[in-house]
């Protein structure tokens, strides 16, 4: 996994170190102020269910990108199709299986070029044993002077990545009635597997199809 913003990267830093040798942190062991720096970019994320992931909580910063309040509106809503659906498989092996997942993506407000911005997922449990809640961030790898007072209208994945935190790799991406992994494949793209030292990846590459969306 090679996070390219500060943000990512102390998100990251910061949820490892809470997780521990745990496959997950729970969400009460997240203390804001240990972020404070980052925290108008980050959010926090409940799954109802496979389809919906609603902000919770959504930083300053993310709700003016996108020129609204982000609470209780569904993470998945405004992408194509083919995007949501990656998503909807990305975002299943983070709750089952408790992975990261890192996006590449550029959105755009009406009529201006597009950006491109990297957001990493984190997973959390709440209080019981299910990972049910998503601790995210969005930065701009290069923002535009207008990002903040142009709402972005539109959005497309360039890039995703599934990564698996040290010490789990064994155990998270087992099916529990089969013992045999679960293949998180995306339509019409190409997976590989890499190891390295504790770690396993499944790395997807390439690009999906252009798609028009609305706000998130």
């Amino acid at each position: 996994m090679q996070l390219k913003h500060k943000t990512s990267q102390t998100l990251f830093t910061y949820w490892d170190k809470v997780r521990g040798n745990r496959a997950t942190p729970r969400r009460f062991e997240i203390d804001p102020g240990k972020i404070a720096g980052i925290l108008p970019s980050t959010f926090i994320l409940e799954r109802l269910d496979p389809e919906t992931y609603r902000f919770r909580l959504a930083g300053t910063h993310v709700c003016d990108m996108f020129g609204s309040e982000l609470r209780g509106t569904n993470f998945l809503s405004g992408w194509s199709h083919s995007d949501r659906t990656s998503l909807v498989r990305h975002l299943a092996a983070l709750s089952k299986q408790g992975a990261i997942e890192t996006i590449h993506l550029e959105a755009a407000p009406v009529a201006r070029a597009s950006t491109s911005f990297e957001a990493i997922l984190l997973p959390l449990r709440h209080t019981g044993d299910t990972i049910d809640r998503v601790l995210g961030a969005l930065a701009p790898l290069d923002p535009p002077q207008w990002l903040g007072e142009l709402p972005l209208t539109s959005k497309r994945i360039i890039s995703q990545e599934l990564t698996w935190p040290a010490g789990i790799d064994n155990a998270a991406q087992k099916h529990p009635a089969t013992d045999t992994p679960v293949p998180v494949m995306l339509p019409g793209t190409h997976a590989r597997v890499v190891r390295s030292d504790h770690r396993q990846f499944r790395v997807f590459e390439g690009g999906l199809s252009r798609g028009d969306g609305d706000k998130v």
